[in-house]
């Protein structure tokens, strides 16, 4: 018997879907695409940074001294996969100016839709880390399972997903793969068409953030 795959977690705050809903208008400039990328980046670390340990620690305020909690640990990686997950780095980035960042750089065939990797770069303590994987779409899934498999490689053990958008299918790909992973995304679309692409979706988070085809 298998063990339960990790959670799930849709996260549905009023901001989130406006700012979505925004990003999936086919008429959205490419800097507006990129600024609201940017602000649900931000608001995505809320909810997956939710459950961070915290340990006391005593300060001393303007007035009197006093035990107050901090996040208790090294500070988190954050590992986007280039080149869209870029996008989420800057809004995270500014809720915590100290994580670390790794880059895994992975382009999909366009033929057979797995994953290459052309690009790896990370801390060497990824053991000792939380690493939140960043990625707007999870469509087939084969990119964020070589990140995963790439992480694990260089220690990590403690990893979460974060996405924009999720298919069904990359869903269970995932979870095949990496079933203690848990994932947070903003939405889970209704499927993948037969390009690979999520539908209704909103086209190619790269293309779209960066102006090109």
């Amino acid at each position: 018997m298998t063990a339960a795959a990790a959670k799930v977690t849709v996260v549905d705050h009023p901001l989130v879907q406006h700012k979505l809903t925004l990003m999936r208008d086919v008429s959205r400039s490419t800097k507006g695409f990129r600024e609201l990328l940017n602000e649900i980046g931000m608001l995505l670390a809320y909810e997956v940074t939710r459950d961070l340990p915290l340990e006391p620690v005593t300060i001393e305020t303007p007035l009197q001294p006093m035990e107050g909690r901090q996040i208790a640990g090294k500070k988190l990686v954050l590992a986007p996969i280039l080149r869209a997950g870029v996008g989420f780095l800057d809004g995270m980035l500014s809720l915590m100016p100290s994580a670390r960042v790794a880059h895994v750089g992975l382009y999909r065939d366009p033929d057979t839709l797995q994953a290459v990797e052309y690009y790896f770069k990370s801390p060497s303590d990824l053991a000792d880390r939380t690493v939140l994987v960043l990625d707007p779409m999870l469509a087939t899934a084969n990119s964020a399972v070589a990140a995963i498999d790439r992480l694990k490689s260089r220690g990590a053990k403690d990893l979460r997903f974060v996405c924009l958008l999720a298919a069904p299918e990359g869903i269970a790909r995932l979870q095949e793969a990496h079933p203690e992973v848990p994932l947070w995304t903003a939405a889970i679309d209704d499927r993948l068409n037969d390009h690979g692409y999520i539908t209704p979706g909103l086209g190619d988070a790269g293309d779209r953030m960066y102006g090109t085809r």
